[in-house]
């Protein structure tokens, strides 16, 4: 895709979590702005053995507008987003979807998840990457650390971590919590393979994980993504309410048009 395609698609994608939200009446938007360009760079991408966890689960609303952008969720179920009997609740749930084949969220343990499949791969000798999205503020859990010790230990070099790193989680900034968890000096020297992007640029993502994927020396790879919370709608960006907040039809009216306005649509 060319930049110019690329920065379409990040617009209209934008415009259905919105729409996803404003539907339902429900939070968790700031989350999915975040992170919405981070899963284009990978499941536009991925190939038919890779697999893709979504550990910041509360981001359901991203992974399900991409999944349908690329035809793992069909049009006429995104209308029943949130509501009863969906197959499309408010975090992701297994059963239904091939490319949600686990419950995540808040804050899903999605990495030790991902990182089993990394190990799978290598028994069955899969050529497959296991990619795993996480938060900056999903960092600080212990089963994290525990999940990234086994993957330096067992040489997973399949297995690539992106972490969205937009600075606040649910109470607070995250360097206020338990200070930078998501440094990429500490997987470093855990035995990562680390680089740095920003996380709204789908060229950048792209060359930063295809420079780590074709590193071939048994560390696990890591991709930090620079974000924004709320990106794209000024009146969220870098606001930790609009982790929480719905929309009122005038913010929903200025948020599309802002939209519409920036990504050119």
């Amino acid at each position: 895709m060319t930049e110019k395609e690329h920065i379409n698609l990040q617009g209209r994608l934008r415009l259905k979590i919105l729409g996803l939200h404003h539907g339902a009446g429900s939070g968790h938007i700031g989350c999915s702005l975040s992170c919405i360009d981070i899963m284009i760079s990978v499941l536009k991408y991925k190939g038919a053995e890779d697999s893709f966890i979504l550990s910041k689960g509360h981001a359901a609303t991203a992974l399900y507008t991409i999944l349908n952008e690329t035809g793992g969720i069909p049009d006429d179920a995104m209308d029943s987003f949130y509501k009863n009997d969906t197959t499309l609740p408010a975090h992701p749930a297994p059963g239904k979807y091939d490319a949600i084949p686990f419950a995540t969220g808040s804050l899903g343990h999605g990495l030790p998840i991902a990182t089993g499949i990394a190990k799978a791969n290598k028994l069955k000798k899969s050529k497959g990457t296991s990619y795993v999205l996480m938060s900056d503020g999903e960092t600080n859990e212990g089963t994290t650390w525990e999940a990234a010790h086994f993957a330096v230990a067992n040489r997973l070099d399949n297995l690539l971590v992106l972490v969205d790193k937009n600075g606040l989680q649910g109470f607070g900034s995250t360097k206020d919590i338990l200070g930078d968890t998501a440094s990429g000096k500490i997987w470093e020297t855990m035995g990562f393979d680390v680089r740095e992007a920003d996380g709204h640029d789908i060229g950048a993502l792209l060359a930063a994980k295809n420079e780590l994927l074709a590193l071939k020396n048994g560390r696990p790879k890591l991709v930090i993504a620079n974000t924004v919370k709320g990106k794209g709608v000024p009146y969220m960006e870098n606001k930790m309410e609009w982790h929480y907040l719905p929309m009122n039809e005038q913010l929903y009216t200025e948020a599309i048009e802002r939209i519409k306005l920036d990504y050119r649509l």
